[in-house]
């Protein structure tokens, strides 16, 4: 699950709950979140593929290849797959929904 699509979906639910749907503030807290949850799905999960193939092909290179006595691993695991992304919106929603009502 994505912390940070958890937050962001929260904070749109709670602009949406307190200013209105119509709110210039909430279509901003709409926007933002997808964004975020675009960059953490697409763009960031995407890198961290081209790190794990870039890692393989040098770990191919013959041991007397110059890169091999200075190379440092790429990291891997970046960005969240979509069913990531989505389970932690579902909760920040929720979350945001159970929250506005006990306030």
């Amino acid at each position: 699950m994505s912390s940070l699509s958890a937050t962001v979906a929260s904070l749109a639910v709670a602009v949406g709950q307190q200013e209105g749907a119509n709110s210039s503030a909430f279509a901003l807290a709409l926007v933002f979140s997808a964004v975020v949850m675009y960059d953490a799905s697409g763009i960031r999960w995407h890198t961290g593929r081209q790190a794990a193939l870039l890692n393989q092909i040098v770990c191919d290179f013959p041991p007397e290849h110059p890169i091999i006595s200075t190379f440092r691993p790429l990291r891997e695991p970046l960005g969240h797959s979509p069913l990531q992304v989505f389970a932690g919106a579902v909760v920040g929603c929720t979350v945001a929904h159970f929250m506005g009502k006990s306030v």
